[in-house]
């Protein structure tokens, strides 16, 4: 019990710590260019956390606390499909500022 509360604290602590610092990075580009990042943050946030699972579910969680049933990685044409899905949330910005403004 007290393996899964501790990989649970890790994977909040994992996606919350990424998750903040890969927002800054495309937050920062689109600053730059004009694109209001309030409006459309919703978007790259979301691919974002795309990612992180993807990356969780293939490579991190193996290197936890927890031990038990349901340690697999996910299927390769679902990483690929979620990973092509989060690189398309990440460039919607612009695409989405063009249409609505």
């Amino acid at each position: 019990m007290l393996r899964v509360l501790l990989e649970l604290i890790r994977i909040i602590f994992i996606f919350a710590f990424l998750g903040v610092l890969l927002g800054i990075i495309p937050h920062s580009i689109y600053l730059l260019i004009g694109i209001n990042t309030e409006k459309y943050a919703w978007s790259y946030m979301l691919g974002i956390f795309i990612l992180i699972f993807v990356l969780y579910r293939n490579k991190l969680q193996f290197s936890g606390w927890y031990k038990g049933k349901g340690r697999e990685k996910l299927p390769k044409a679902l990483s690929k499909t979620l990973t092509i899905s989060a690189i398309i949330l990440l460039l919607s910005p612009p695409m989405l500022h063009l249409f609505f403004n």
